[in-house]
């Protein structure tokens, strides 16, 4: 087991081979997923893109959901048009919208508009289908400290980050990034029901040991802000 102090109350899930994390994940979250399925008549999942997530897509995308009833969105997206190498949309499509998923409900960050700021009322309707709290969130971080696209370098980051903004979604023009985003705000992300954090990688645990040293700086580093009680870390080498 890694060498990590992490907030009393967070989990950590860890093993040396990253397929195991994944199916741990995936097992973990498709429980929740159809547990809220007995409960209500739909039930959400926020996922993350990059590399790290493609395994965990795998595992969940076989599991025996009514997937017909689950709505997946995205954390944030790149202001791109799916199909462009930069896309969440095109990787979600391709890896977890197949086998069983594929029935799933999938609500588009990317919108018509030049900008995030064009588009962002049309994101907001194509998101008013979302009953909230969110179900399950499942988070990546970089090594900045950022997830979703709340970046520390972000000039929106301040309203973004308000635990009291009740917006869905922000405009986000991070400098150290090439392309605009969107993002789902903190308020919505961190009251989900179940969150959990996706890690691969030493450096990735070095950026969490950082991040655990100093939780109340949240602007410096705004993964801090999900590191409470209830959050499950799923890590591997």
């Amino acid at each position: 087991m890694p060498d990590i102090r992490l907030p009393e109350g967070v989990g950590f899930h860890a093993d040396d081979n990253a397929g195991g994390v994944a199916r741990a994940l995936a097992s973990m979250v498709a429980d929740v997923l159809a547990s809220r399925l007995e409960q209500a008549p739909r039930a959400s999942l926020v996922v993350s893109g990059g590399a790290t997530p493609l395994p965990f897509f795998k595992a969940l995308s076989e599991a025996d959901l009514d997937w017909s009833r689950v709505d997946i969105v995205l954390a944030d997206e790149r202001w791109v048009p799916e199909g462009d190498p930069a896309s969440n949309t095109t990787l979600v499509k391709n890896n977890l919208l197949v086998g069983r998923a594929g029935k799933a409900r999938y609500l588009a960050l990317k919108q018509p508009g030049e900008i995030p700021d064009k588009g962002l009322e049309a994101v907001r309707q194509a998101l008013s289908v979302l009953v909230l709290p969110l179900d399950v969130v499942i988070l990546g971080m970089g090594n900045d400290g950022h997830t979703a696209s709340l970046f520390p370098d972000a000039p929106e980051l301040p309203e973004a980050m308000d635990e009291f903004n009740t917006g869905l979604v922000a405009a986000m023009t991070p400098e150290s990034q090439p392309q605009p985003r969107v993002t789902l705000t903190r308020a919505v992300l961190a009251q989900a029901r179940f969150i959990a954090l996706h890690l691969k990688g030493e450096d990735k645990l070095e950026t969490l040991r950082r991040a655990c040293s100093a939780l109340d700086d949240v602007f410096a580093m705004p993964v801090r802000a999900f590191l409470k009680p209830g959050l499950e870390v799923f890590w591997s080498p």
